[in-house]
């Protein structure tokens, strides 16, 4: 599941995409049937990826994605408005180490609205892009191997440029010189 770009946005409801960011704030695209654009204040704005939110757990933090990915191996989702001890008996089967004290029946409800929106988005289903992250890393690491070889091949350049500049020089100097003397 690819979830690169979708995010939460606190004070406004539902998921949202982010398109692009201007100098007063984030173009931001809804994720619902109406696909409308807003732009919401950079300094008052607070967005969370949904790439990086993690639930609570009682050893170490669950991340969302995997969470999402176990709801969707589950099939049979409960919705949003469902009995609250429905939804917690849910999210036992999905997250079964997640902490009971710390993530509220809000929270559960929150993560089945979102799993909600997203399941019908082709987004849902695209593999994430970790292929083309490890073959940049791999391009980064050949570049950097490659750096301190094109690191030396322009300070050999750099001399005679130094040398011309220093030649430039005295031709002004012999010119001012040469102007100041009759």
């Amino acid at each position: 599941m690819n979830l690169t770009g979708v995010v939460s946005v606190s004070g406004k409801p539902g998921l949202h995409k982010l398109v692009g960011q201007n100098k007063s704030g984030y173009i931001l695209e809804s994720l619902d049937e109406k696909k409308t654009k807003s732009i919401v204040n950079i300094s008052t704005a607070r967005l969370a990826s949904l790439a990086d939110i993690t639930v609570y757990g009682d050893d170490e933090d669950l991340k969302l994605k995997d969470i999402l990915a176990k709801m969707k191996a589950q099939g049979n989702v409960p919705e949003a408005k469902a009995d609250a001890k429905d939804l917690r008996a849910f999210f036992y089967e999905v997250a079964p180490s997640h902490d009971e004290e710390k993530v509220y029946g809000s929270d559960i409800k929150k993560i089945v609205g979102w799993y909600h929106i997203l399941k019908d988005l082709p987004l849902f289903n695209e593999e994430e892009p970790k292929a083309e992250e490890e073959a940049g890393e791999e391009k980064s690491a050949e570049t950097k191997k490659e750096a301190p070889k094109a690191a030396k091949s322009p300070a050999k350049t750099a001399k005679p440029k130094n040398d011309k500049a220093a030649s430039t020089k005295s031709a002004a100097v012999k010119k001012t010189g040469g102007s100041k003397t009759p």
